[in-house]
């Protein structure tokens, strides 16, 4: 049946995106099924509502009464019937998190779309300090990015958990659930900036594209969009649906 991800009587084929309790097939909505994913993906952690948003809503602005509408709706139906508890509970003031999850067979699955997790670039300006800079270019982009609707990007909050640490990119693939990385540094000197990025298939670690891009400071939004725009001409081997694979080829 795919993977699938267990809990109590539970079980999720990531794969097909359909929930079952024993061996009947319950009915979800596309968006509590995105809220399902994004929580068996995280293998019990908290997710919190800012990352539920930008995961479930990509590149829209909602209301938090509209996750709380699906939350509802899926904590009813992950509800325990002979213990009356669900399997969806709330973290206060943190977020959500799925308990009694039997874990998955290989990760999270990848997502019916092309999937990229955007990682911390690395400063190498000339002034250590300048790391708040470097973070916030790397924002900008993931932000950009997440308007393009037929690609699934990570949230900051998920991928700068890696930020100053070594990892291999098909680690991040695995834990994140994402086809491709981005990597990437800024370098700032004076009143000059050069942006450098690379994208990696995460599966085989093979470098798809890289290149840079130089301006001055007074022109690093112009920058950012050059980096975003690169990134989404970029030839994404995983393709979600048809009418997803027509909205890549009209995007740019």
């Amino acid at each position: 049946m795919g993977d699938e991800g267990r809990f109590g009587r539970f079980w999720f084929d990531l794969g097909r995106r359909e929930l079952f309790r024993d061996e009947v097939p319950l009915r979800l909505g596309g968006r509590a099924l995105d809220i399902l994913h994004t929580l068996i993906a995280a293998k019990g952690d908290v997710v919190s509502k800012e990352e539920l948003l930008t995961r479930v809503w990509p590149g829209l602005v909602v209301e938090e009464n509209n996750l709380q509408v699906q939350v509802s709706l899926l904590r009813k139906t992950l509800r325990d019937e002979t213990s009356g508890d669900s399997h969806l509970i709330t973290v206060p003031g943190r977020g959500y998190r799925l308990v009694g999850l039997g874990g998955t067979r290989q990760g999270p699955a990848l997502p019916d779309k092309p999937s990229i997790a955007i990682m911390p670039f690395q400063n190498m300006s000339e002034e250590p300090g300048q790391d708040y800079f470097t973070d916030g270019i790397v924002e900008d982009i993931i932000t950009a990015l997440c308007h393009i609707r037929w690609l699934f990007v990570i949230a900051p909050n998920s991928s700068f958990t890696y930020k100053g640490r070594a990892v291999d990119v098909k680690q991040v693939g695995r834990e994140l659930g994402v086809r491709y990385v981005v990597e990437g540094s800024v370098r700032k000197a004076a009143q000059r900036v050069r942006i450098t990025a690379q994208l990696i298939d995460a599966a085989s670690g093979a470098h798809l594209w890289a290149d840079h891009f130089d301006g001055g400071v007074e022109d690093i939004f112009d920058l950012q969009d050059r980096v975003t725009e690169s990134v989404g001409r970029c030839n994404f081997r995983q393709s979600g649906t048809s009418r997803d694979r027509t909205r890549q080829a009209q995007a740019y």
